[in-house]
């Protein structure tokens, strides 16, 4: 072997040794971290699934296609206009992708999500989206057992795991004071909330209609007559099926329209719809029930920073983004920027005092309701007013809340949201923010500093949590009706994009 020989395969020799070195390590530093993560897991009784104890409906049951023929009908809508779906598309994250919904008096009502425009023509037109609060999503809804909307304003009163908020002591609304179970809420939170948004102005009831001053008990009764086919309710349904559709969703063929067609009964088909939504087959869950390759290394890390504590280098995500579900249903004050029109709070109207507005608690002024983190990269714009565009922002926020407020760059907004105040407004949340930590209120946020690396870490984590079917139209076609369902009003919102694309 001559030198140049020699010294080529000792080169080549001693690459492989060390390629092999290196990989051998790599595999060993990866068993770890995923066994340090199950630790965590372990530790938590975490089972990667938040359907695990649940019971909820199949989209097949015949309760739950009724309730999809109600979700996607203009019919219920005021002006017949606007429906359910208009905010809350399946092939939209369960939401619209928009920062601020458009309900009603929308340029084109079956155009969804980005390009939807409210008309000149409509109500209190001011070039922006109407409704001043993001759109939550649909998905997994079931798992919900404490709180629904940003400002908990639908609460079940016991709160118990598992029941969806349905426990013996019953469901406070808006129809109701502040602690006091509403006696026609339903049995379960969903179905509470399928209660409110026709009588919503912005979001489908609308201004123009007959019903214009009446209460939500009596708009509802307008939509039951209607759907009824019978009392003097003027904008009748152009064809009117629903009977039959009723009949076979509860099963009672011989049923009549007044036995069947109830809105207790509207109400709870389309809570059962949306239960059924259930979407938790994530890479996280193969994770944790022990396919160690199901998600990266990276989202390992980030997994550690998440439920670890700032004492154990984390970030303390989990003490609000808690249990399977990544939430404790409560309420936080993180001074998320305010946009839109807001909920007519403040001096001229357009801040939103969440939860205060329910509690008249003064540390409650600006806390919203924790989100769930399942399938959150299908759920944006993130915030109760849809301010954070990419999941990095919201992460970034929560780090140090007040500077982000501060610096909150609305160029990431749709041009037509309303966002004049918003530095404004932002200060006076971080304000509440800066005098809750003072206070000592519980729960509190606090500063965390994570280096870059760190927060891609926790943005591949939080990926991980979503169910690839929430991003497949094709799984998604079993909760989206087409030509084979019927259509008992012939008022179905056929969703499309800005591209003119079925959604």
């Amino acid at each position: 072997m001559n030198n140049i020989t020699g010294i080529v395969c000792y080169s080549a020799l001693a690459s492989s040794l060390l390629l092999t070195g290196c990989g051998g390590d790599d595999t060993n530093a990866s068993t770890e971290l995923s066994e340090d993560v199950l630790a965590v897991v372990t530790a938590l009784g975490l089972t990667g699934d938040p359907s695990t104890g649940v019971t909820t409906p199949s989209i097949d049951d015949p309760i739950a296609q009724l309730g999809m023929k109600l979700f996607f009908t203009k019919g219920l809508g005021g002006q017949q206009d606007s429906a359910c779906v208009t905010c809350h598309h399946p092939n939209l994250g369960g939401g619209d992708d928009f920062s601020l919904p458009v309900g009603v008096d929308a340029d084109i009502p079956d155009l969804l999500g980005p390009g939807r425009l409210h008309s000149v023509s409509g109500e209190n037109f001011d070039g922006g989206p109407s409704v001043p609060r993001n759109s939550p999503t649909t998905f997994n809804v079931a798992f919900w057992d404490k709180t629904f909307f940003h400002d908990g304003r639908i609460e079940s009163l016991d709160g118990n795991f598992g029941e969806n908020g349905g426990g013996p002591s019953g469901i406070r609304t808006p129809d109701s004071a502040l602690g006091v179970a509403d006696p026609l809420a339903g049995s379960s939170l969903p179905a509470a909330q399928a209660r409110f948004p026709v009588t919503s102005h912005e979001e489908m009831q609308s201004f123009e209609t007959l019903v214009v001053g009446f209460d939500g008990t009596q708009m509802r009764n307008e939509l039951v007559e209607r759907f009824r086919g019978s009392g003097a309710e003027v904008i009748m349904l152009p064809t009117n099926d629903w009977l039959a559709e009723f009949q076979d969703g509860f099963e009672s063929p011989a049923g009549t329209a007044v036995d069947l067609i109830t809105y207790e009964n509207i109400a709870f088909a389309i809570g059962e719809y949306e239960r059924s939504q259930v979407f938790v087959d994530s890479p996280w869950r193969a994770f944790v029930q022990g396919d160690s390759s199901a998600i990266s290394d990276s989202a390992k890390r980030g997994a550690l920073t998440f439920f670890n504590s700032t004492t154990d280098g984390g970030a303390n995500c989990a003490s609000c983004h808690s249990g399977d579900f990544f939430t404790d249903e409560s309420f936080h004050v993180i001074a998320m920027p305010q946009v839109g029109r807001g909920k007519g709070n403040g001096p001229d109207g357009n801040d939103d005092f969440g939860r205060f507005r329910e509690t008249g608690v003064a540390a409650d002024t600006y806390a919203f309701r924790t989100p769930g983190l399942t399938n959150v990269s299908a759920t944006g714009p993130w915030s109760h007013a849809g301010a954070y565009h990419t999941l990095e922002g919201v992460i970034r926020h929560h780090l140090d809340p007040v500077t982000a407020s501060a610096n909150f760059d609305s160029s990431q907004l749709e041009p037509n949201v309303q966002a004049s105040d918003t530095v404004e407004l932002n200060l006076l949340s971080a304000a509440v923010l800066a005098d809750n930590r003072a206070g000592g209120v519980i729960d509190t946020i606090e500063n965390v500093v994570l280096t870059d690396d760190e927060v891609d870490d926790l943005v591949a984590f939080v990926l991980s949590l979503t169910d690839p079917c929430v991003e497949d139209r094709s799984c998604l076609s079993p909760w989206i009706p087409d030509a084979s369902d019927g259509n008992p009003d012939g008022l179905r919102i056929n969703g499309f994009d800005s591209g003119g694309d079925l959604l």
